[in-house]
């Protein structure tokens, strides 16, 4: 038999990088590379349309091996496991009981507690919590806590009177007093003493080596708009601040580090986010390493990761399963430690039980279906993937040291460079949304023309989450969904609908097929947006057809669809004959025509280059909405 081993596809002449240009070159005919070809992220990154062998030889971590350090191919030698964790808001300790025992019969391993911070419980009210729930079997964190040196002591104390083996258990306090005045503008009660709370629950906690007892809680700067890089480089610095703080207290770094879960959040664009969770840990390894490991483990970063709420919307609401589908499967190839799907209706505050049913069940269908848990960093070699590691990885270490070179992230904050940040960032997102660049499925482009929302919605859903303290002493990281602004606009006009007729966008067609149907077709989701109804018509034979039929119905908004050429004349003398019934717009933006329209007094252009949220607003001025 010929033993002899080929190389796949050896029969085939290699192609080198220059002839793959030369013959793309030829395709373009002359346009422009850069624009047609390069992906310029948010963050300023160009990205190829492909990548090769050779882009790899500059990364040096492609021959490592997942576990060992930087653990950018992940914490665990063996397999991908990851703990499928569910939140429950603790609003009363039995109820709060039970349905942690019923999740953890449906495939649950980790359970969330999350406490009000302004109730106090006790070390009895924890044990009833915790009635019959395993903690050597199940991971169980806690957020929200009033007093967290409190409930690690309570743990230690129950752990060992139902003599449970110590280093068994799993399990986190959401302590992070940096995040914490990120968001309300003041510390728990002073800085000094906060740093000094984090120094005696890492003395308390030293009996659990894998109960980690403080949080950084990185997810909220993508909840509040920033740029993958600005989520990465943020999260370290707040980090590396527990890090200098402690260390400078005399706690050695083997001590501190392994003590720290970081609260991450996966967004929808899927090979952007897994390299971010793979560049996350390689970064984090070289920090912790600058200050002396004597244990390479302990260079591991932990990693909780759920769902971003920026991407999330009130309307068409099932959409969501899809973004956190995308998000989930992103974060656990990328090698978190533990998630939790986002339930599709969390914007509206509490989650039904069939929505928290499906979250579940989404990764345990990735699990125990997709196999997702059997291959250790499964997009270890990707060429693309690789360098969008790297890349994100180099870029976040500029912004990181920036942020060190300030004094870390605390001195930071009080400069108010991150906010300042974040906020610019959020504003080229929202811009971006509102002029259709960036696309929320069912929100600013192919909305679902029959949903109305005849339910009263407390204010609240549509505004961002302010937790800004009355006496804050900076300024503080509002989170928010980029959706609102597209929804208080559309649930406005759902609110006039109950006492008055629905607008209705009406579309005067004629001339042309091809063009007044893609026009038709691009006004009617325009103006669907704002919860207009809208109708299309198959095409009059005449101007003259279509404007008797729109005096015959009196719609508010007449918008008028052909061909460029076929506007000139038809469109002003349809302007003339219905802008004392209707308000009169025109799909496209002609030359020539445009000027002419305006000289007559219309206004009402409706194109690709056009604000869709802000000339929405504006309709809704014109029929009284608003």
């Amino acid at each position: 038999m010929d033993q002899q081993v080929k190389q796949l596809f050896s029969e085939f002449p290699p192609v080198t990088t220059s002839q793959w240009e030369e013959l793309i070159g030829k395709d373009l005919k002359g346009a422009d590379y850069e624009k047609k070809l390069i992906w310029k992220t948010n963050d300023g990154l160009s990205v190829r349309p492909y990548y090769r062998a050779e882009h790899l030889a500059d990364i040096p971590w492609v021959k490592a091996y997942p576990g060992d350090f930087p653990f950018v191919r992940g914490n665990k030698a063996l397999a991908n496991n990851w703990l499928v964790r569910q939140d429950i808001p603790v609003d009363d300790l039995r109820e709060a009981n039970e349905k942690a025992l019923e999740i953890l019969m449906k495939g649950v391993d980790a359970l969330g507690f999350q406490f009000s911070c302004k109730k106090s419980y006790s070390s009895d009210d924890i044990e009833l919590l915790l009635k019959n729930i395993r903690a050597d079997i199940a991971e169980i964190n806690f957020s929200g806590v009033s007093d967290a040196l409190a409930l690690v002591k309570t743990m230690d104390k129950l752990v060992r009177k139902y003599n449970r083996p110590l280093d068994k258990i799993y399990g986190s306090v959401n302590f992070d007093p940096v995040i914490r005045l990120s968001r309300r503008g003041v510390w728990y009660q002073q800085e000094e003493h906060d740093f000094a709370v984090a120094y005696d629950l890492i003395q308390a906690s030293k009996a659990l080596p894998h109960f980690r007892v403080l949080g950084v809680n990185g997810h909220v700067f993508a909840n509040a708009g920033a740029t993958t890089v600005q989520e990465m480089a943020f999260t370290l610095a707040a980090g590396s601040e527990y890090l200098t703080r402690l260390t400078d207290k005399g706690l050695f770094i083997g001590e501190v580090a392994p003590k720290m879960k970081f609260n991450l959040a996966a967004g929808s664009s899927y090979f952007m986010e897994i390299a971010k969770f793979r560049a996350m840990r390689l970064l984090w390894a070289q920090i912790v390493n600058a200050y002396g490991l004597n244990d390479a483990r302990n260079g591991r970063m932990f990693i909780h990761a759920t769902n971003t709420a920026w991407n999330f919307t009130v309307y068409d609401p099932y959409v969501n399963m899809l973004r956190t589908t995308t998000g989930t499967m992103a974060a656990l190839l990328g090698g978190v430690d533990s998630f939790a799907v986002l339930p599709f209706d969390a914007p509206m505050g509490h989650s039904s039980a069939f929505a928290q049913r499906i979250a579940r069940n989404q990764q345990l269908i990735l699990k125990e279906e997709s196999y997702l848990d059997r291959i250790a960093d499964p997009a270890a070699g990707s060429y693309y993937i690789e360098n969008l590691t790297k890349m994100l990885a180099d870029e976040a270490w500029k912004l990181f040291l920036t942020i060190d070179a300030e004094g870390g992230f605390v001195e930071a904050l009080k400069k108010g460079s991150i906010q300042q940040q974040i906020k610019q960032s959020a504003a080229v997102r929202d811009q971006n949304l509102a002029t259709r660049k960036e696309i929320l499925l069912g929100t600013n482009q192919y909305p679902n023309f029959n949903e109305k929302i005849a339910a009263t919605l407390p204010e609240s859903v549509f505004l961002p989450e302010d937790k800004t303290s009355g006496d804050a002493v900076i300024e503080t990281i509002k989170t928010y969904r980029g959706a609102m602004g597209f929804e208080r606009l559309r649930y406005k006009t759902d609110r006039f609908a109950q006492d008055n007729r629905r607008p209705l966008a009406w579309m005067l067609t004629y001339g042309n097929l091809a063009m007044r149907k893609a026009r038709s077709n691009f006004a009617c989701n325009f103006f669907a947006c704002a919860g207009f109804e809208v109708v299309d018509n198959p095409g009059f034979a005449s101007i003259d057809e279509g404007i008797a039929a729109a005096l015959a119905v009196k719609p508010e908004i007449v918008v008028i669809c052909s061909s460029d050429e076929e506007y000139a004349g038809h469109a002003a003398h349809a302007f003339q004959a219905l802008k004392e019934h209707s308000i009169v717009a025109l799909a496209g933006q002609p030359v020539g025509v445009t000027d002419e329209l305006k000289a007559l007094g219309m206004n009402n252009f409706i194109h690709i280059r056009s604000n869709v949220l802000e000339t929405l607003q504006q309709f809704q001025q014109k029929m009284g909405i608003v």
